[in-house]
């Protein structure tokens, strides 16, 4: 089956805090939909809709004409793509999408491989966090052949609402890097500020109607803020997710001689977090470091 066709044999791997609604939004328009996810429970709820629930990734591939991987780590989407019962090895003339943030040198590795397997290949990590996710209007970022790009765009679309062909393989990931470095040194100013207007005696829900519809307002002052302010510190991205991107981020940038202080020093505020045992927290339980108790 043609992957634009609307209803294309989808197969999704990895549900978790964003990738249950990712594939949701995939179900909801009609495509037959094979999951995979390593604790088999998180597929109930697509499975009691109509999805098809699959044991390895090897049984989502060979089922499927496009196959998407929304996993945790590096380490994670090399075992999925590469391993004996992974997707490249068992797809059969697919589109291979991995929407996991990970590092470009492996995205490109990726590519490699598909095509020599006879698939197309796509980085795709996305921005938005479980709201974008929930709501279908993440961004995302593909790093791939343009034709490739064209196929996978009519199912993007149906997870995303800004969908960007960023380059050849790799060019999503440093895309995603370059979002997640502002992002690091962004929510630190947001716990700076809601940190001083906590000890200046100000109304955080006031604060937040006052200075988020400014020059400070955005995602992290006007979603991650009013979190904060709630003292909702429950995931919509792991801290132990972000450290990970932070890492990869800061190892590219030491490849290109690029000093970058402000995430340097977010890594270091959220290795002690993690060092707390806090690493499943969201990351706007940084603030916790800035008020007394932290």
């Amino acid at each position: 089956m043609n992957a634009t066709s609307s209803k294309a044999r989808i197969g999704f791997i990895g549900l978790g805090i964003m990738g249950q609604s990712m594939a949701g939004h995939l179900l909801a328009a009609g495509h037959p939909l094979a999951v995979y996810n390593r604790s088999a429970d998180k597929a109930a709820a697509l499975v009691a809709k109509g999805a098809t629930a699959c044991a390895t990734p090897a049984q989502v591939a060979q089922q499927s004409d496009v196959i998407i991987t929304m996993v945790g780590y590096p380490s994670d989407v090399e075992q999925v793509w590469l391993g004996a019962e992974g997707v490249i090895a068992h797809a059969r003339n697919a589109l291979l999408i991995d929407m996991t943030t990970s590092s470009p040198a492996l995205a490109k590795r990726l590519a490699e491989e598909a095509a020599k397997a006879g698939h197309q290949a796509l980085d795709a990590p996305v921005s938005g966090g479980d709201v974008g996710a929930r709501e279908a209007r993440l961004s995302i970022m593909v790093g791939g052949e343009a034709s490739a790009f064209e196929k996978a765009l009519p199912v993007l679309q149906l997870m995303g609402a800004n969908i960007v062909h960023m380059g050849g393989a790799g060019a999503g990931q440093h895309t995603k890097m370059s979002n997640q470095l502002v992002i690091a040194s962004t929510i630190m100013g947001v716990c700076e500020g809601l940190a001083y207007a906590r000890a200046a005696g100000l109304d955080s829900a006031a604060l937040l109607k006052c200075i988020g519809g400014g020059a400070a307002g955005g995602f992290q002052l006007n979603v991650m803020g009013a979190r904060i302010a709630r003292d909702d510190f429950a995931p919509g991205f792991f801290i132990e997710h972000f450290l990970k991107d932070l890492g990869i981020a800061l190892a590219e940038a030491d490849n290109m001689g690029l000093e970058l202080p402000g995430a340097t020093l977010a890594r270091k505020l959220y290795d002690e977090l993690a060092a707390k045992g806090l690493g499943r927290l969201g990351t706007q339980a940084l603030f916790q470091l800035y008020t007394a108790g932290g």
